[in-house]
Formats: C-alpha cells, sequence, structure tokens
C-alpha cells in the first residue's frame, strides 16, 4: 500500500542509510555476530552519517529534527537488509529521550556532542535479577554521601543491551528506603561513567537473536556518582521511566512490522527460485495462499504503525495506544516470520539466511519493553476492565 507517513526529506534518508547497510554492514556482518558486537568505531561512523543526531539540538551538534520518523526509517531499512546496527536503538531510541527531556543545560553540554558523534556510547539499567515489569521492584540503591556531593550506587543489573561497550550508563535505583505503601516512590536515576571505580560489567549474556547487540550483566560496589549527575530530579524516576515507555513501544512495533515485511520480502524471492518436484516452490497454491495471508498482515501492521507515527508526531499517541501497537505488531510478525521460514524448508533453519536470523531476532519483541501479557493488561485498563 502506498504510504503517506513519509516526505521526500525521509525517503532521501532512506536511500543514504540503505547504502550505507549495503557498503558498511553486510559485507562484515557474519564478524560481527561472531563479536557479538559491531566494532567500537561503527558507532563513530553512524555518527558520522547524522544518525545519532537527527532529533538533538543544533547547539548540541544535531539536526534538530522532531519525532520518531527519521528513526523509524533506520529501522525498516535495517529489517530489510536482514542485519542490526547492534545496540544504536537502546542509543538513540531509549537513552535519548531522557536526555532530552530530564537533563539540564550543563548536562546536556557535556553529553549531547558525544553522543551525537558516537564518542559517548549509552545505556540504560532498570532490569534486575528480581525486577523485570516490575519497575517497583527495583532493589539497586544510591545513598546520598554525608558530605552531600555524590551517591553511593550499589545493586546489580541484567539484560542491559549495550553494556558491554557503554560510556554512560543510566541506572535506576533507590535514593530512597523502599515504602511497601508506595512501592513507585523513591527511584531515581543516575548517569554513571563506566570507568568509575567499582563499576562492573559481568557476563555477556548469549542470546538466541539479536547476537550483534552486546547484552550484558553490571554490578555496582560503592560507585561514587557525582549529585550532578543525577537525572532530572530525585525520587522522579518512576514517572520519567512510564512517560518515555510510550516511544520504546512504538519502536518495538516499528521494529516488528519492518521483520515481518522483510521476512515477506526474503520468503518470496526463495520460493521463486527454489525448485521442488519439478517446479518452483512459487507455483504451489499453498505458497502462494500462505504468502497471501502473510502479506495482508503485513499490511495490517504498517497501517496501524503508520497511525501510531502520525499520532506521536503531534504527542497524541497513549500509553494504551502504544500498547496495542506493540501487542498486534509483535504477535502478528510473529506468525508471518515463521509461515515464511517454513517455505524455505531446511535452508530456513540455516543461519546463513536472513530468515532464520529474522526469527530469533524477532522473538524477544513480544518479551521486552513490556510482555505481551503486560500490553493486555494495559489495554484491558483503558477499557476500564
Amino acid at each position: 500500500m502506498r504510504r503517506t507517513v513519509f516526505n521526500e526529506d525521509h525517503e532521501a534518508f532512506r536511500a543514504t542509510i540503505r547504502d550505507f547497510i549495503a557498503k558498511e554492514v553486510v559485507p562484515v556482518y557474519e564478524s560481527w555476530e561472531e563479536a557479538g558486537h559491531p566494532p567500537r568505531d561503527f558507532y563513530r561512523k553512524l555518527g558520522a552519517l547524522g544518525v545519532y543526531g537527527i532529533e538533538v539540538p543544533e547547539e548540541f551538534g544535531g539536526a534538530g529534527e522532531s519525532g520518531f520518523k527519521y528513526q523509524a526509517v533506520v529501522t525498516e531499512e535495517v529489517a530489510r537488509a536482514g542485519v542490526s546496527f547492534g545496540s544504536s536503538g537502546v542509543h538513540t531510541g531509549l537513552v535519548l529521550p531522557y536526555l532530552l527531556e530530564y537533563a539540564n543545560e550543563e548536562q546536556k553540554q557535556r553529553w549531547l556532542p558525544g553522543f551525537v558523534s558516537g564518542d559517548i556510547m549509552t545505556a540504560i539499567a532498570m532490569t534486575e535479577p528480581g525486577a523485570g515489569s516490575d519497575l517497583a521492584g527495583i532493589s539497586t540503591t544510591a545513598k546520598l554521601s554525608e558530605d552531600g556531593t555524590h551517591y553511593v550506587l550499589n545493586g546489580a543489573k541484567t539484560f542491559i543491551t549495550g553494556g558491554v561497550l557503554a560510556d554512560l550508563v543510566l541506572v535506576v535505583a533507590r535514593t530512597a528506603p523502599y515504602d511497601p505503601a508506595n512501592r513507585r516512590a523513591g527511584l531515581s536515576i543516575l548517569c554513571v561513567d563506566t570507568a568509575s571505580e567499582g563499576y562492573t560489567v559481568g557476563r555477556k549474556l548469549q542470546k538466541i537473536g539479536l547476537r550483534t547487540s552486546d547484552t550484558a550483566e553490571l554490578s555496582f560496589s560503592d560507585v561514587k556518582v557525582p549529585v550532578g549527575d543525577l537525572l532530572g530530579e530525585e525520587g522522579r524516576a518512576f514517572t520519567y521511566l512510564t512517560h518515555n515507555l510510550v516511544q520504546e513501544r512504538l519502536a518495538i512495533a516499528v521494529g516488528a512490522y519492518a521483520a515481518a515485511a522483510a521476512a515477506v520480502r526474503f520468503a518470496v524471492q526463495y520460493v521463486k527460485d527454489r525448485k521442488v518436484f519439478g517446479q518452483a516452490v512459487a507455483e504451489f497454491q499453498n505458497t502462494k495462499f500462505t504468502l497471501a495471508d502473510c502479506e495482508a498482515q503485513v499490511v495490517a501492521q504498517q497501517s496501524m504503525v503508520d497511525r501510531a507515527l502520525e499520532l506521536y508526531q503531534v504527542g497524541g499517541l497513549t500509553v494504551a495506544d502504544a500498547a496495542a501497537a506493540k501487542l498486534f505488531c509483535t504477535e502478528s510478525a510473529s506468525e508471518v516470520i515463521d509461515k515464511c521460514l517454513q517455505l524455505h524448508g531446511g535452508y530456513g533453519y540455516i543461519l546463513e539466511y536472513p530468515i532464520a536470523r529474522l526469527y530469533t531476532d524477532n522473538r524477544v519483541f513480544r518479551i521486552y519493553g513490556g510482555t505481551s501479557e503486560v500490553m493486555k493488561t494495559i489495554i484491558a485498563k483503558s477499557l476500564g476492565l
């Protein structure tokens, strides 16, 4: 279907990204998977291309564009090629909104120029071994020193995307004692320099998918964090996290749709070339009907994503809207990608084929950013249930 959500500037940017992926990513992607992440200098290349500065104000080295559409273009092109940009999605899609919204001017001057260039890579540390979707259960603590100059950070985080190569990590910690009557209170966000004494990167977790996105365990042992590195107001983190989950879930919905669209594209190419019993797999009625069904689901996902992008652009995308987009697109994409892999036969199970990577990469979409079950709970609440 013809799309109206993107303008000529977006499409010119798309052409640039597509060419960059073909030259800089596809030829070396296998080595990235073996290493578990792209080389550190790759992020500087993305910075030089302007990917990290799209939404950053010009005074800090960015382009000053508003909205999420340029990032959506990047997501779509990465999926189209069957690759990933490592932890870049976290850098721009998750961390940047916090810095733009809650960092003070001095902090922006310190961090945003390096953020834009790729010299400072970021991550956000929310999840703990005992606290995933239930953010109110966070137990990592940050106690103010007696002289009031710094916080002393202690605790552990897990499943931290970008945690291996990050230079600055936004850590959610308790800066006030746990209150059973108000579990959401007392949480704050500290921007932690990963070179700090007591900051440790633990295991680099081995995942079934997204193998070029480094995911790690982090631990903090009496890490001193200057009070000037508190993001926003003390005790307001839960509100901040809830506010930014809308964009995070929109980004996941876009990624799921893009992966499903790519899966159909790969499957169509494959079934036209592959012959079984003397004829192309594409000539069988089952193949035609399966791909027709998949395409219809992709069109539905595209419509929901495009509507969500337009609503987000004007500040009208609600928490329930974002949850619905994430739920529908991730669940539907899983069905589409599974069917497209099936059409590849045994080759669909071989990692050298992009469909295999899409299959394993896509599975986490229904987990992170809030599981499908959490999305259903949010939607139900919006119905007054």
